[in-house]
């Protein structure tokens, strides 16, 4: 979407991405793994303004796809979306929250994970406090938001107009608009504002233009992986076909398959892997004897018809991370701030959200590897009970990775500093020789922990000494932090 209003001029100026220096260095670490996985990075913004109503300036939204309100079947991207706390906290702001969460959203408690020899086993997000996150139809979800935006006057939405050039030292952008014949040229239309706000997807126009000023840093590299969707209908007596209630996965490495219920009972199902695996299941025979030695249980709940059908009657698609919500809370709470100054919201909001947007990148490919490999690693397990635990006994102080990023509002960059900091007391714990030290504190390394004041973890008879470093507490006390108010 092209969101344009009258207000001040933009600033163009974006700091650089740091993929080299930062991203693939951290997934690398934290995965154990050797070689390069390339994140794509994207920076999500403005798909919803809780602010719409009180704004005096007219508001025009330009959409290239039809009204979806209108189509049976969506072109494009289907795949299902998964709600956490930060989508809900933007949701409640505009009063949609209790329309997805009660009367849509499908709860996940945990992982189902469903091993090769057909044995599954289940893995909670949230032990201690029973928190879920809602498995959502896309194209519910826009149909929500679009009907909800049409009841604001100071808004108008376009819908088959396609951006395909601009003039932003000008704030004007030439559009092409179907008219509905396939025969007939397109008409171009012109518009002109004083701030474009560019959401327009992976493959935004605005950004084209942005790379072609002088000043603007980009960066963007691809993985060799994708995914196609498939389906798994409901039973024959109308029922979903394994329990609902949590995202069905089948790690596998190097690529995966995952399972996310729908409110018709049937099953999004969705298979990760690299694009030269697809290229080689080129016929039905090695298409039907991959799935059935690495998905032998997911063969009768799809069916071979069926699975032979939808695999190739689509494409894989290359993988993009996707977020927005919380960007327009933060948005919505800068514009709270500052009164409504777009000239100090918008500069501020791009120093805030630059580093976040680099960490979840970075945290999306993480947990694209957690969930194909790692959580088939003993490893992993242990670590994993080792957080129930310690989350359990300290809930202030340590919250493990996932209900950090799903269930808080902490920062990217601080759900991906605080793992940090947890990985270094785990590597003492199991590096130290305890027979030597229980209950002596003083022959434990010193281990720079994040809260914000010092303190001592005692597991057992087991004391592990911790202070504050004094630049990490000058980082947290940084004046963009206090404005944030996180």
């Amino acid at each position: 979407m092209d969101l344009m209003s009258e207000s001040v001029k933009r600033n163009t100026r974006v700091r650089k991405t740091r993929l080299d220096r930062v991203g693939n260095e951290w997934v690398l670490k934290e995965c154990g793994l050797k070689g390069n996985p390339i994140v794509r990075r994207e920076r999500g913004v403005l798909r919803w303004l809780g602010h719409v109503e009180r704004m005096s300036v007219d508001l025009r939204t330009k959409k290239i796809n039809e009204d979806i309100r209108l189509s049976e079947h969506v072109k494009g991207r289907t795949i299902n979306l998964t709600m956490s706390s930060r989508a809900r906290a933007a949701l409640r702001k505009v009063g949609l929250e209790k329309v997805f969460v009660n009367q849509h959203g499908i709860p996940l408690e945990g992982r189902m994970i469903h091993a090769i020899n057909c044995t599954r086993r289940i893995s909670p997000y949230d032990p201690r406090s029973k928190q879920c996150i809602y498995s959502v139809c896309r194209k519910y979800l826009n149909e929500v938001l679009l009907t909800a935006t049409e009841k604001y006057k100071n808004v108008t939405l376009h819908f088959n107009h396609r951006l395909v050039s601009a003039d932003l030292e000008r704030g004007k952008l030439n559009f092409q608009r179907s008219t509905g014949h396939g025969t007939s040229q397109p008409e171009v239309v012109s518009k002109a504002s004083d701030l474009v706000v560019g959401a327009d997807g992976a493959f935004s126009t605005v950004r084209m233009q942005l790379m072609l000023r002088p000043g603007f840093d980009y960066s963007q590299r691809y993985i060799e992986h994708g995914y196609l969707e498939l389906c798994i209908p409901p039973t024959e007596d109308g029922e979903f076909a394994m329990e609902h209630n949590y995202l069905h996965i089948w790690p596998r490495g190097t690529f995966m398959m995952i399972a996310l219920p729908n409110q018709d009972r049937s099953w999004t199902v969705t298979l990760f892997m690299p694009l030269k695996q697809f290229r080689d299941l080129d016929t039905e025979s090695a298409l039907l004897c991959f799935f059935g030695v690495h998905f032998p249980d997911a063969v009768p709940l799809i069916g071979e018809g069926r699975l032979v059908a939808d695999f190739f009657a689509g494409r894989p698609y290359s993988l993009v991370s996707i977020k927005g919500f919380e960007d327009c809370l933060i948005l919505d709470q800068l514009m709270d701030i500052h009164g409504d100054n777009l000239s100090v919201v918008l500069r501020e909001f791009s120093q805030i959200r630059n580093e976040d947007a680099e960490a979840i990148c970075d945290l999306a490919m993480y947990n694209y590897i957690e969930m194909r490999d790692l959580v088939n690693r003993r490893s992993y397990f242990i670590r994993k009970k080792l957080d129930e635990l310690l989350f359990q006994l300290f809930p202030n102080l340590w919250v493990p990775l996932y209900p950090s990023i799903a269930f808080t509002n902490m920062s990217y960059r601080s759900c991906q500093a605080n793992k940090q900091w947890q990985d270094q007391v785990r590597r003492v714990v199991t590096c130290t020789d305890l027979g030597n030290i229980l209950g002596d504190a003083e022959h434990l390394p010193e281990v720079v922990l994040h809260p914000p004041q010092p303190r001592a973890l005692r597991v057992g008879h087991l004391v592990i000494k911790v202070r504050l470093a004094e630049r990490h507490h000058r980082h947290q006390r940084s004046p963009r932090a206090d404005k944030r108010g996180t």
